[in-house]
């Protein structure tokens, strides 16, 4: 079993779900599932309008999950794909922080998914910004 909590502005709140790992089941999938709307509009891996942020949550290693030619080729061009990643992704079997929802396959660990709730927007852009006053 797997916990994924979703987390968006979209969302009145965090949700947290459970998934059977190993079911070959996508996030998209998991998240049509259970009412929760990511933006998405091909769901085969080429436009990029389901991208989430993904964050692996306990003490264990993330199991990755390879990325296809198709994601990694999505993700580069939509510019969410740092060199470093790559290399981590391909060499060391490291997943990137940024996935599609339509591609990642759910494992037996618990993550959070965050998602801003715009077609192919990262959750980073839709944070509030901290402004720090200099002291006088």
């Amino acid at each position: 079993m797997a916990n994924i909590t979703f987390s968006s502005p979209t969302l009145p709140k965090d949700i947290t779900v459970y998934a059977v790992a190993g079911d070959n089941h996508t996030l998209l999938d998991v998240a049509k599932k259970h009412g929760i709307e990511i933006p998405r509009q091909c769901e085969d891996g080429e436009c990029g309008s389901c991208l989430v942020k993904v964050t692996h949550l306990g003490a264990k290693d993330p199991m990755a999950i390879t990325l296809s030619d198709k994601e990694r080729v999505t993700l580069s061009v939509n510019g969410k794909m740092k060199a470093e990643w790559v290399d981590n992704a391909v060499v060391n079997d490291m997943p990137p922080p940024y996935r599609l929802a339509c591609q990642y396959i759910v494992r037996a660990e618990d993550i959070l998914v965050e998602f801003s709730g715009e077609p192919g927007v990262e959750i980073d852009l839709r944070r509030p910004k901290t402004v720090y006053k200099k002291d006088e």
